[in-house]
């Protein structure tokens, strides 16, 4: 025997053990007695036995109405969840933002604004992906991930790329180092030296895109390493010299064991951004998450120059 048992039985089935009687799940249901009545009898006809124990109160569920009432507990709070899910979606209250990542350093500013962004949303599934070691904005494309922080913008069908902020790429080095002497850092000051960098195609690190490559200038030697710490522990070390953002070297601008020096006479600057799909846009998590992204970085220039 097939059965057509759809959603609104369960709920009349359950309305009326609840409400006890048909009056008050009519009322609830907001439907007629009679039209209630009419669909209890339609659902007895299909199945072939009795609901309910006739002429009793309040009324009482026979053996099978009570299957059919556990049926109904098992799937409508599941039902309910789903509609408020959907619900949810269409409002913009939940969703997913699935963050790719083509900076090592990025992680220190881009922290505080997730902590900021869970609370405020907290029904949207978050997570990070470093996208370094897959092509992040192809994934973008293919709904793999949601956002992509990069300073490279392509034009890609379908992407949006919104600008965050602007920073300086920074000479590092031990304060006994024998370029600590010059006020600013050029292409062939790189000849003979030892380039510490993270483990990125050279192509997506600026001091090779910027000045590097384009001056035909090569290093002695490149030292990949992972966490920023080891960076900064190589470099006081006097162990080779580094290039990262203004907001990293800010931790160590006053540490007698370092100095810092703008790459070229007038420095240099860059742009980081945030590519998203343009569906996603305009949904109200997203412009508050790049909102903060914008943001949370001034935040900590404030804090530090206070300090």
């Amino acid at each position: 025997m097939r059965l057509n048992i759809e959603f609104r039985h369960l709920r009349t089935i359950k309305a009326i053990v609840e409400c006890g009687g048909l009056a008050r799940a009519a009322e609830r249901l907001n439907i007629t007695q009679s039209a209630l009545s009419h669909q209890v009898k339609n659902l007895e006809a299909q199945i072939g036995v009795d609901l309910f124990v006739r002429r009793s109160k309040p009324m009482k569920l026979s053996p099978a109405g009570q299957r059919l009432l556990r049926l109904a507990e098992q799937v409508l709070p599941q039902v309910e969840a789903v509609e408020a899910d959907f619900a949810g979606l269409k409002s913009g209250r939940t969703g997913r933002l699935h963050i790719a990542i083509e900076c090592h350093a990025c992680f220190e500013w881009l922290f505080p604004v997730l902590e900021q962004f869970r609370r405020a949303w907290p029904e949207v599934d978050v997570d990070i992906r470093p996208g370094l070691q897959f092509q992040a904005l192809p994934a973008l494309q293919k709904e793999e991930v949601d956002l992509v922080v990069s300073s490279d913008p392509e034009d890609l069908p379908g992407i949006e790329f919104a600008p965050l902020f602007d920073y300086e790429p920074v000479f590092l080095a031990s304060s006994a180092h024998p370029l600590a002497a010059k006020p600013f850092i050029e292409a062939e000051d790189f000849i003979g030296q030892t380039l510490i960098t993270y483990p990125v195609d050279r192509a997506r690190l600026d001091v090779f895109s910027q000045l590097l490559t384009p001056a035909g200038v090569e290093p002695a030697a490149i030292r990949q390493v992972e966490l920023t710490a080891v960076i900064l522990l190589l470099v006081a070390s006097n162990r080779g010299v580094a290039v990262l953002p203004d907001w990293v070297v800010r931790e160590v601008r006053y540490n007698s064991d370092y100095v810092t020096r703008p790459l070229t006479e007038g420095g240099l600057t860059r742009r980081l951004y945030a590519a998203v799909r343009s569906e996603d846009s305009a949904k109200p998590y997203m412009a508050h998450v790049l909102r903060l992204m914008r943001t949370e970085p001034l935040k900590l220039q404030r804090a530090r120059a206070e300090a």
